[in-house]
């Protein structure tokens, strides 16, 4: 069965860096488009980024748009969230899935704490 997996989560201090992952199992993704998602506690989960299946074009949500960059890699079969410049505000658990989003894929996320 697909199977979505987000890591590379951690506690930074703002202003440090991380690069999250994201694997598909099961099945390739590379006819799907892909988005990263948070959601902090007490908050809606929100799409942060999200990248096409040609890998090029690509959304940002605004606030993140210039800290983050999404890519790809189909040889790989992942999905990667690059965040430079990481602020307090994205402390939230973060999580991959298909964009649209189908919710069997969630997962469990991977937890961004940053402090201040």
């Amino acid at each position: 069965e697909v199977q979505l997996q987000a890591s590379g989560g951690g506690l930074v201090q703002a202003g440090g860096s991380l690069r999250l992952s994201c694997t598909a199992s099961g099945s390739t993704f590379d006819d799907y488009a892909i988005g990263w998602y948070r959601q902090a506690p007490g908050q809606e989960r929100e799409l942060v980024a999200s990248i096409w299946k040609d890998g090029k074009n690509t959304y940002y949500a605004v606030g993140v748009k210039y800290r983050f960059t999404i890519s790809r890699d189909s040889a790989k079969n992942s999905v990667f969230l690059q965040m430079n410049s990481l602020k307090p505000e994205d402390t939230a658990v973060y999580y991959c899935n298909v964009q649209p989003p189908l919710a069997p894929y969630w997962g469990q996320g991977t937890q961004v704490t940053v402090s201040s």
